[in-house]
């Protein structure tokens, strides 16, 4: 865990205390259906669960397939040996 000196903890203690007033200020300045609005959007994101990662896949094994268009080139065939060496 680190350690945070005396000063930056209090500077934390005011920026938190200063977020807040802006919070209830703004709160306080829209009406109080897209207050209630707001409220309720920020409550259904805090109840989702967190991002799961994609599963681990093969290397090379591409997410998704190419858009339309942007299909990956196929590789040319190798040129014959030339003769007489």
């Amino acid at each position: 865990m680190t350690k945070h000196s005396k000063r930056e903890r209090e500077r934390r203690a005011q920026e938190t205390e200063r977020v807040n007033q802006i919070q209830a200020a703004w709160i306080g300045s829209v009406p109080p259906a897209v207050a209630k609005a707001f409220a309720a959007g920020v409550e259904a994101a805090r109840a989702r669960p967190p991002h799961v990662p994609a599963p681990d896949m093969a290397p090379g094994t591409m997410p998704r397939p190419p858009r339309p268009g942007h299909e990956p080139k196929e590789k040319p065939e190798p040129a014959r040996p030339r003769r007489g060496g």
